[in-house]
């Protein structure tokens, strides 16, 4: 006890407790330089390491762990890691992850995620809000819905989640972007001896057992004091009843109650607290009934100061009055854990990809890097129309797919980029679409000389690039596969002045067909050529002097070639007149070149008999049937098969050129570490 703030009266320094209040309720509070954070343990565990501590006072971390296996949160929810835990209770510091009790519901429709439980001091209306931006803003595609469901019987958090959607991948996304999942810091300060301390859990059960030893030992000093005073009074009692007539002769002979109480001191030896008690009196006292009273309270009180003596000097006896008095309080309250104790951490794995509705959608691309993704309906009310691009743009393609899909565009600058459809904006039909760069950071000159389509990268097919100077590399489609597509990723090394002009997706049936502006041409069997790494330079494909090289093809046997000059003149050459020749040279002529009126090839495409062509002739579309094209030698000129303005521009094949990436099997024994070390020695 200690004086008050006005020293008028006396408070007690420290409140007593019957059990280790700190650690049951926990604590959050800052105080000058010091901040504490303790988590609420259960009760009744509590208490059973209480009294198995002081029974065993050099007992191990370990064992009282048996007794409490964790925190005990009031909201209940999962505390993961069980050696976080024995860290916290060894050091006083630590973490532990805390996550919410949900389970995943399949129905006819989808599935649900229904939280029932939320961690500690989490507000479920944040948190519920916070869960529906998500939704809205499309951070991840497959939540539905977000509704709370709370009432009466309890917390119900409700998440609908679109079919087809992995809702296990919903759920690691909410515990790693919400607080569906938390980390809780413990700090185990507590004020021990008038010091703040950091306590472990030995030192928390220690601090409170010296607190009850101390609480316990006031307690029975106080009693034993007050039963001993009682115990005087009494004797004085039962021996006035002894010498009751002249205690009454004296006492009526008395001038008032001072002068009786002085007058039966000096006759019969009483003190002034029995002689107060005996003036105090009452009559109806000095039955016989009460006599007997007396006598037996006189008993029952040597009995239970002799107890109270017990307790105070033995210190056994004491810690057993201790574990008595626990014992009751676990019989009194019986508390059910809450909180379940998992041993390990579990890894939040997000898997992106499982997360997309998988949907059927069309992209378009540009040759200026504009980009877009638009619904089959929007493609259906706009089927006979081009997408729009800017006057000084044109279109690489435009391609049905899927969200799933990969888009890869190569660009003139030898670099590549790599997009998830998914990640693409949705636009109408008639919109620009967004640059690339606004999803990835690159050079501003760079123009898009190709793309395709990627479902599977573990496949037996290659990128194919050409370059103005007739340099050609082949990689395989697996080595461009990233996690990490934040900027352009370097497809192919240019030397100085160098650039893509190309790209093909070839497989290993197929023949390489290289063009150049003049109009010669090299084949070859696309195999000799070495699957490079993408960071390599590639080989000599087209000795191309004071040439260029403008058109990379992948042709198989009953190809036929489509040549288009500048001038809108076209012919169809037989895929057997191209004849095969040696790498890096020269190559034969597709036509007959004129000096008085040269030609030059503008455009060159796979054809068959069934190819339908679209043209943009000055924002004019026409369309023209393949067959019209007449078959002519490779010494022939070109044939004006349809009358085009000068600004006409040639679409292939119905706006479908974005290579779609087929998957094809490896070769039985492929392996692809040999390849490369082949390739190495190649190069050396």
């Amino acid at each position: 006890m200690t004086n008050n703030y006005d020293d008028t009266m006396m408070e007690p320094t420290v409140l007593p407790l019957r059990y280790p209040l700190l650690l049951v309720n926990g604590s959050t509070g800052i105080a000058s330089g010091y901040a504490t954070n303790i988590a609420p343990h259960n009760l009744n565990e509590v208490v059973d390491a209480t009294i198995y501590r002081i029974n065993h006072p050099n007992c191990s971390l370990d064992k009282l762990m048996e007794y409490v296996k964790g925190p005990d949160f009031p909201t209940g929810g999962i505390v993961q890691g069980k050696d976080n835990i024995k860290e916290i209770f060894e050091t006083g510091k630590g973490k532990v992850v805390l996550r919410s009790k949900c389970e995943i519901v399949e129905n006819k429709t989808g599935s649900q995620i229904i939280i029932s439980e939320i961690p500690y001091e989490v507000v479920k209306s944040n948190l519920v809000k916070r869960m529906s931006d998500i939704s809205f803003s499309k951070d991840i595609d497959g939540i539905s819905d977000v509704r709370d469901e709370s009432g009466k019987n309890g917390l119900r958090i409700v998440i609908d989640i679109k079919k087809d959607v992995n809702p296990q991948n919903i759920l690691n996304y909410l515990y790693k972007n919400t607080d569906l999942q938390i980390n809780y810091n413990y700090n185990f300060i507590a004020i021990v001896n008038h010091r703040p301390k950091l306590l472990s859990l030995c030192d928390a059960l220690d601090a409170f057992i010296n607190h009850r030893r101390e609480v316990v030992l006031n307690r029975s000093i106080f009693l034993r004091d007050k039963k001993k005073t009682r115990l005087h009074i009494v004797e004085g009692l039962i021996k006035a009843v002894s010498v009751l007539d002249e205690l009454i002769e004296l006492i009526r002979k008395s001038k008032d109650k001072k002068d009786a109480k002085e007058r039966i001191s000096k006759a019969f030896g009483f003190s002034d607290e029995q002689a107060e008690a005996i003036v105090n009196l009452r009559l109806y006292r000095l039955t016989n009934t009460d006599v007997n009273e007396l006598k037996e309270e006189y008993a029952l009180l040597i009995n239970e100061i002799s107890e109270l003596e017990s307790i105070i000097n033995s210190k056994e006896v004491l810690d057993n009055l201790l574990v008595k008095e626990l014992k009751e309080v676990n019989k009194e309250v019986v508390v059910d854990r809450k909180t379940i104790i998992e041993d390990e951490v579990e890894e939040i794995v997000i898997d992106k990809v499982k997360m997309i509705a998988n949907e059927v959608c069309y992209v378009v691309v540009s040759r200026d890097g504009y980009i877009k993704r638009f619904s089959e309906r929007a493609f259906a009310a706009n089927e006979n129309q081009l997408p729009m691009t800017k006057d000084s743009d044109s279109l690489v393609g435009m391609k049905k797919c899927d969200t799933l899909d990969v888009l890869l565009l190569f660009t003139s600058k030898g670099n590549y980029a790599y997009l998830p459809v998914y990640t693409l904006d949705e636009c109408k039909f008639k919109d620009l679409g967004k640059h690339l760069s606004t999803y990835v950071k690159m050079e501003s000159q760079e123009k898009v000389v190709g793309a395709c389509l990627v479902k599977n990268f573990e496949t037996y097919a290659f990128v194919t690039l050409l370059t103005k100077k007739g340099m050609i590399k082949k990689t395989g489609i697996e080595k461009y596969d990233t996690l990490r597509y934040s900027k352009v990723m370097t497809a192919m090394k240019l030397k100085n002045n160098d650039e893509v002009v190309d790209m093909n997706i070839t497989y290993s049936d197929e023949d390489l067909l290289l063009i150049t502006k003049e109009g010669y041409y090299n084949r070859y069997d696309n195999m000799i050529l070495s699957d490079l790494a993408p960071k390599a330079q590639g080989v000599g494909g087209i000795n191309v002097k004071n040439d260029e090289a403008v058109v990379l093809l992948s042709i198989k046997k009953d190809d036929d070639i489509l040549v288009v000059n500048q001038k809108g003149g076209m012919k169809r050459i037989h895929n057997e007149l191209l004849e095969l020749t040696n790498r890096n040279t020269k190559g034969n002529r597709l036509f007959k070149q004129t000096k008085s009126n040269p030609n030059e090839v503008y455009e060159a495409t796979i054809v068959n008999s069934y190819t339908n062509l679209m043209i943009d002739d000055n924002s004019l579309l026409k369309y023209l049937d393949v067959k019209e094209i007449p078959y002519m030698d490779t010494s022939a000129t070109f044939s004006s098969v349809i009358d085009l303005n000068d600004s006409f521009s040639y679409i292939k094949k119905d706006l479908s050129d974005i290579y779609t990436v087929e998957i094809i099997d490896y070769p039985e024994g492929y392996n692809k570490e040999d390849e490369q070390l082949e390739q190495l020695n190649l190069f050396e």
